[in-house]
């Protein structure tokens, strides 16, 4: 099947005519223009072609028999078949391609374009940077320790990067707490992910490590940490529980998984005023150093940026 796409943009183009925002205004200055939304299929134009409307889109027929999904804008397609081909708004809906491979609808053959493209995204690297995530997840065993702030968006990267995949299980680490305002937190976290993907809560972090298949996300190591020493009881003495920090590192070195771990960077943080708080600063930055020295890939996420480290 032969897909040439004219055009990939919203139907106001990219940059939006009249638009002040950084993303319109970075492309408009460097003289880039991507045109609104045309497809041709086996050298037809679409309009030609058998289509059926579904939900969230076309179920669209080739000239030459393959079979083309084209979603709307924020469309959430319903697959009939496995398709040949999938043009989707990978800006806006980046788990939908999660949901289609987890239906069987895309598979190894299938060609993935990204149309509908506008100012949602900041920038055509930035778009390049994701696909690079989205249209051939890697394969286990690989590791990935981003690291940030508070509110830096590290979280919302980790789930980023995994919402193509298919399979993911994501190993919620905290101890349970019942105050308020961190079931919000929780909540938060939760309504971002797909509904596919499994939560697994647990402070069993090396066991699940060991055993885990497919994706995994791991939010996060700070949390684990915190639960470790509250279940060894050892604020007074927050040092002794090293030998689960080398346990932690030696399973993420083991780990046949593909894993994305979320932890903070602690030199952002305030100096601790405790010595309990110094000391657990202290065992989260050897165990960050541990995790990213047996890591393929490790990052920095500020204000929502992500800087890669070498």
């Amino acid at each position: 099947m032969n897909i040439d796409l004219p055009g990939t943009a919203s139907t106001s183009g990219w940059p939006a005519p009249g638009c002040p925002c950084a993303s319109c205004g970075r492309l408009r200055t460097g003289g880039v223009r991507y045109e609104p939304f045309r497809v041709r299929i086996d050298g037809v134009a679409l309009h030609d072609c058998v289509q059926d409307e579904i939900p969230g889109g076309l179920d669209v027929r080739g000239p030459n028999g393959g079979r083309l999904l084209i979603a709307d804008p924020d469309g959430r397609p319903e697959p009939r078949t496995v398709y040949d081909a999938v043009l989707l708004d990978l800006i806006g809906c980046p788990d939908h391609l999660g949901r289609l491979r987890d239906l069987g609808a895309v598979r190894s053959h299938t060609e993935i374009r990204a149309i509908h493209l506008d100012h949602r995204i900041r920038s055509p690297q930035e778009l390049e940077r994701r696909l690079a995530y989205w249209l051939a997840p890697r394969e286990g065993p690989h590791r990935t320790l981003l690291l940030g702030g508070t509110r830096s968006g590290k979280s919302a990267e980790a789930e980023l990067r995994l919402m193509a995949c298919p399979d993911v299980t994501y190993l919620a680490t905290s101890a349970p707490r019942t105050d308020a305002e961190w079931a919000d937190r929780v909540e938060a976290h939760r309504r971002r992910r797909p509904s596919w993907w499994k939560t697994i809560e647990t402070i069993a972090l090396p066991e699940a490590l060991r055993s885990a298949q497919g994706a995994v996300l791991v939010d996060g190591i700070g949390t684990w940490l915190a639960a470790a020493v509250d279940e060894a009881n050892a604020w007074d003495d927050p040092y002794s529980i090293r030998p689960r920090l080398e346990e932690l590192i030696d399973a993420w070195r083991t780990t046949p998984a593909r894993v994305i771990a979320v932890s903070d960077e602690v030199g952002l943080s305030l100096v601790p005023t405790t010595s309990s708080g110094r000391a657990f600063r202290d065992l989260l930055g050897h165990l960050n150093q541990g995790l990213a020295a047996e890591s393929e890939e490790a990052a920095l996420v500020v204000a929502g940026r992500v800087m890669e480290l070498p």
